[in-house]
């Protein structure tokens, strides 16, 4: 294959499939999610690629983004009850014709079809299969008995559509194994891109710190597991701050408020104030079964070990008892106890491991994957 037509650019400067018409698609667009920013990554390999989403959230427009009709309408709010409409959305959007359509998919992007040609390669870079369809132990949205029936449903919905899909990439062992068990095809894993070099790259001032508290980083939602962290910090007595927002704010402020421990709340941190919080961090708190994680890959580029579940991503990430300590269960006691030894692990090695999830290694991978699956 053509060295420099894999890297994203040829001799001419034009860029990735500079010569075929090309989508990027992806599912919901907001400001802050990890997935969203694989996208851009996606987008800036292929910069004459069309954008499209579902709809936009109203903190994050771009006006290079084309909606659906989803967009329209009041289920933009509510994406449970958008759900099973996804779909139908993503058969719907207009009718014309691409060479090449890339999708980042943690839902239903990855069914998305513009007209019917057969020539069209469609090419999909899976966060996972959606989480409350095919995987509800891991995401409390779609528990319940009374979601079993549309959870079938939507698990043959989403098998069937997707046949036409002609090369799938996972972000990590962990989606390309549930990929091949749920709809029964093969991946390629590319980790995600991570801004390895801004984090690492910080004033000395943020370097001075003392490292005197321990942190949690991400969007407030059940299954991060926050309230596991406040509880962590108060048998370890060590002080907490908790960065990020989300739709249990509220409650986690209660329960900390009850902890006995000091915990800080820094809402909407800025970049620059996420980094200055990893750098004074004695260590990330991640007690999560994520699909890849890019938060604790963040923190190791700021010389922060990572204590974490021993599942999911963090397997591919964390080398235990080197650059973090991962734990086998979800007792509060282990995680405390991991406190104490944290402070014993080399933090040159943990900002070096980092490295092995830049951007440079993913545009290679990426460029490679697209122009071998679009051939």
């Amino acid at each position: 294959m053509d060295s420099l037509r894999a890297s994203g650019s040829t001799a001419n400067g034009v860029g990735l499939l500079g010569d075929r018409s090309v989508a990027v698609v992806h599912e919901w667009f907001s400001a802050a999610g990890g997935s969203e920013k694989v996208f851009l990554a996606i987008a800036d390999l292929i910069p004459h690629a069309r954008r499209f989403a579902l709809w936009q959230e109203s903190d994050a427009r771009r006006t290079d983004l084309h909606e659906s009709w989803l967009a329209r309408t009041p289920l933009r709010r509510n994406k449970v009850i958008a759900l099973p409409l996804m779909p139908l959305a993503w058969r719907t959007l207009p009718r014309q014709r691409f060479d090449v359509v890339v999708s980042s998919s943690h839902a239903f992007a990855h069914t998305v079809r513009f007209g019917a040609s057969e020539q069209t390669r469609y090419l999909s870079y899976v966060h996972s299969p959606a989480r409350y369809v095919w995987s509800p132990e891991y995401d409390a949205r779609g528990r319940g008995s009374v979601l079993a029936v549309p959870r079938q449903i939507l698990k043959h919905v989403d098998r069937r559509l997707s046949s036409h899909v002609s090369s799938y990439a996972a972000n990590s062992a962990e989606v390309r194994d549930r990929i091949k068990s749920y709809w029964r095809r093969d991946a390629t894993v590319i980790h995600p891109p991570v801004d390895v070099a801004f984090f690492s790259d910080a004033p000395a001032s943020e370097r001075a710190q003392p490292r005197d508290y321990l942190l949690g980083v991400g969007r407030w939602i059940a299954y991060k597991n926050f309230p596991l962290m406040i509880e962590i910090a108060s048998q370890a007595k060590v002080p907490l701050i908790l960065a990020g927002s989300g739709p249990d704010e509220e409650s986690l402020r209660r329960v900390a408020s009850r902890s006995g421990v000091a915990v800080r709340f820094e809402v909407h941190p800025t970049r620059e104030r996420l980094r200055e919080l990893y750098w004074g961090a004695r260590a990330l708190l991640y007690p999560a079964h994520e699909d890849f994680g890019i938060v604790p890959v963040e923190a190791m580029a700021c010389e922060t070990p990572v204590i974490g579940l021993d599942r999911g991503g963090l397997r591919e990430t964390v080398i235990s008892d080197e650059t973090g300590l991962l734990l086998p269960s979800l007792d509060p006691a282990e995680y405390a106890a991991a406190v104490a030894r944290v402070d014993q692990l080399p933090r040159a090695l943990i900002g070096t491991r980092a490295w092995a999830f830049g951007r440079k290694e993913f545009d290679q991978r990426m460029s490679d994957w697209i122009a071998e699956s679009a051939a």
